[in-house]
């Protein structure tokens, strides 16, 4: 009788990825004081992400910031702050889950509705669902031959952490701060002993007044934060992301020295996960002498993080822009720098775009309007075949010029992170049940021809003895078969 061992582990695995998108509108009524609105910055932060049946609520913060003109010309700030809700739905999802969610700015608009200005943003969620599954795999069995062998099993681990980033730096003469932006690459995420390493840098760009002129101030600021995790393990690659939240900015003018000094305070989210894959010794193929055997064999799929490689280009080229520049418009400063990749396989290049919001004089009033380059840029020996990629990029030293009446070339830096990964498939038998009783054969002596390359195990298999058996009887055979031996078996008779 069949009698097969099972061993059953619980393991953490990634159910989905799904994304969902939101629309928050904010009115901001003193359009009295508003000539035009010269730029806005949404700074987006999740706070919470409750997967519940058929169903994940997210929720967050979002907190828009404008720069308009004024009636006499000057630059203003103004700033609100809301909560948003939202979720989305998946017939899978169950309460025993949980999810990580990452917000962006999908896309951005403002209008002018009667006595008010109105901003439209519509927010990008992207929510990785992990679950608890359980994992049943055969090692031994009664009643059946069984060939075991190391087999690769993969366990998924996730963490995430936050921490404070503070740095102190000079710059020139500054009247007014009036919007920073922030966003924050992962160069490395290395697993040490009971946490994960993970280091990178903030690209901070700052909308500022420098006299009565508008003027772009950047500053890249390297972090490094230690995450607590229990199932670190030591020189493992790991996938991380960090986003920048609840930003704050002290400037202190020095008269004495012409200059400000800038306080920049920021607290990071950090988050992600890593694969490692154990060897475990289990079943890889049995066969029983009495009855054929149903073996059901179970796949996992994981993708192993095995390693960031980083890249630093020089992009430039003709911009589209939204309003018609021409040779009496006078530029001021490239603020607001953004630049979105993805990576293409087919060709091996990241391709995107890299904008920036232009303000500039015309007419002795000042305007605004967005400058999109198109980028694409190849990544040599980045990945070899089956291997995936994920890109995360930042830009700085964003610079536009008037090349001809109506052309805007726009100049920049990017660093480019590009994480890759293994896709892998981990097979192995998951159960075994008797099926159809065999004949069993009532001769004597067997004659086998075998083929060409076949094992010990393949020759027993084929006919239905144990591999010491098949030994004892054909002590000179050398393995693999070359295809041209004769195998006896000889069966004792019970009188």
């Amino acid at each position: 009788m069949l009698k097969p061992a099972q061993v059953c582990q619980d393991v953490k695995s990634l159910y989905k990825e799904l994304s969902s998108r939101s629309v928050v509108e904010s009115r901001f009524p003193q359009s009295s004081e508003i000539t035009e609105i010269i730029a806005v910055e949404p700074t987006l932060s999740a706070s919470s992400c409750t997967v519940a049946d058929g169903r994940v609520n997210y929720d967050g913060k979002i907190v828009l910031t404008i720069v308009y003109s004024d009636e006499e010309g000057k630059l203003c700030r103004m700033q609100k702050g809301a909560e948003l809700s939202h979720y989305c739905d998946d017939d899978g999802l169950n309460s025993a889950q949980y999810g990580a969610c990452r917000l962006s700015c999908d896309r951005l608009s403002y209008r002018r509705d009667g006595s008010s200005f109105v901003v439209s943003v519509v927010v990008l969620a992207n929510i990785r669902i992990y679950g608890q599954t359980e994992r049943r795999y055969i090692t031994s069995a009664e009643g059946a031959y069984i060939k075991t062998g190391e087999v690769k099993l993969p366990s998924l681990t996730t963490f995430g952490g936050e921490s404070e980033v503070e740095d102190d730096f000079e710059a020139d003469s500054l009247i007014d701060v009036l919007i920073p932006s922030a966003r924050a690459v992962v160069l490395s995420a290395e697993c040490a002993a009971a946490e994960v390493e993970v280091s990178g840098e903030i690209y901070l760009s700052m909308l500022a007044m420098r006299r009565q002129s508008p003027v772009c101030i950047e500053r890249v600021i390297p972090f490094k934060v230690n995450v607590p995790c229990d199932e670190a393990s030591v020189g493992t690659t790991a996938c991380a992301y960090a986003d920048v939240g609840d930003l704050a900015l002290n400037v202190t003018v020095n008269e004495e020295k012409g200059k400000c000094d800038i306080n920049f305070c920021c607290t990071l989210s950090v988050n992600g996960w890593f694969v490692i894959t154990q060897n475990e010794i289990a079943a890889r193929d049995a066969f029983s002498p009495e009855a054929e055997l149903l073996l059901k064999t179970a796949t996992e799929s994981a993708c192993v993080c095995k390693q960031t490689k980083i890249y630093s280009e020089q992009v430039k080229g003709l911009a589209t822009t939204k309003s018609r520049l021409g040779y009496d418009c006078k530029f001021c400063a490239a603020v607001l720098p953004l630049a979105e990749c993805e990576y293409n396989a087919t060709d091996g290049c990241a391709e995107g775009a890299v904008s920036c919001v232009l303000i500039y004089e015309q007419g002795e009033e000042i305007k605004s309007c967005k400058v999109v380059l198109p980028v694409s840029v190849p990544l040599k020996g980045v990945a070899e075949e089956g291997q995936s990629v994920s890109l995360s990029v930042a830009v700085s030293g964003v610079s536009v010029r008037l090349k001809a009446e109506g052309e805007a070339e726009l100049a920049a830096s990017l660093k480019l992170c590009a994480t890759v990964f293994d896709n892998g498939e981990y097979t192995y038998i998951s159960s075994m049940e008797e099926g159809t009783p065999l004949t069993l054969n009532g001769c004597a002596v067997s004659v086998f021809l075998p083929s060409v390359g076949d094992e010990l195990w393949d020759v027993a298999k084929k006919l239905r003895q144990s591999p010491q058996e098949v030994v004892a009887c054909n002590p000179t055979l050398s393995f693999p078969l070359k295809g041209d031996e004769r195998i006896l078996i000889y069966r004792s008779k019970g009188v």
